[in-house]
């Protein structure tokens, strides 16, 4: 479970974030709504004990950010948009070991694990290849490995198929259904809003810092008369928000 707590972040003078409140529930995938520079990625900088909060607090499994992040750390993935991080000289399976070993997964339960998402996100033709050579959507499935590799109860999506091609972006859906059935609760921003029709339920939107509408997506429908996910996006950016 996530719960966000009348959250706030300043950057000096600049707020990137005012007041936020909203809360995931346990085995749920929840879509985090906004355009570029909305303040998705500082929300969920937070979360993950990168950033602390200026005012308020987020819960994660009952465990605050502010007072106790390493229980906080122990129990997430996080997978943040842009640049993936990975070690160029490694293979793909050496880069997830690596993270795997900073878990303090024994060595028999790392490749356990590498082996089983290898096989879901269908790594298994350049598992043993060095990532130096691979395409963006190649790395991005490293980065998820990564991400997923310590069997987290908890797992934070930025941006997660940005350079996944269709067929790639499909498998990506998929593990996130089937990660659902396993009980993980998900948040998972985008801009993507057909994904997140896909994906999800409930959503939060927000846009310049702040919250403009969370519930579920029928609700959100309802409340702009429209049933395109995009008019509504649209709307709320231009100021039209009910």
């Amino acid at each position: 479970m996530i719960e966000v707590k009348a959250v706030s972040k300043q950057f000096g003078t600049i707020t990137a974030v005012r007041d936020l409140t909203f809360r995931v529930e346990e085995g749920e995938v929840y879509g985090l709504l906004g355009e570029n520079g909305a303040g998705k990625t500082t929300t969920m900088r937070m979360m993950a004990t990168i950033l602390a909060p200026t005012a308020g607090d987020i819960e994660i499994s009952g465990f605050s950010v502010r007072h106790e992040p390493l229980e906080v750390r122990r129990r997430i993935g996080i997978l943040f948009g842009g640049e993936v991080g990975l070690y160029s000289r490694l293979t793909a399976r050496e880069n997830i070991a690596y993270f795997g070993s900073l878990y303090g997964l024994p060595p028999s339960r790392v490749q356990e694990r590498i082996d089983s998402l290898s096989r879901i996100l269908e790594m298994e033709p350049f598992i043993d290849r060095r990532v130096g050579a691979f395409s963006r959507g190649m790395k991005q499935k490293v980065a998820i490995a990564r991400t997923l590799v310590h069997d987290p109860d908890v797992i934070l999506l930025d941006e997660p198929t940005t350079g996944l091609d269709v067929t790639a972006a499909t498998i990506f859906r998929r593990m996130v259904t089937r990660l659902q059935e396993e009980g993980k609760t998900i948040l998972f921003s985008s801009h993507n809003m057909g994904e997140i029709n896909k994906l999800c339920k409930r959503v939060a939107l927000i846009h310049k810092g702040r919250l403009r509408f969370s519930g579920g997506l029928d609700a959100l429908r309802k409340q702009f008369g429209t049933d395109d996910l995009d008019d509504i996006f649209m709307a709320v950016v231009e100021g039209g928000e009910h």
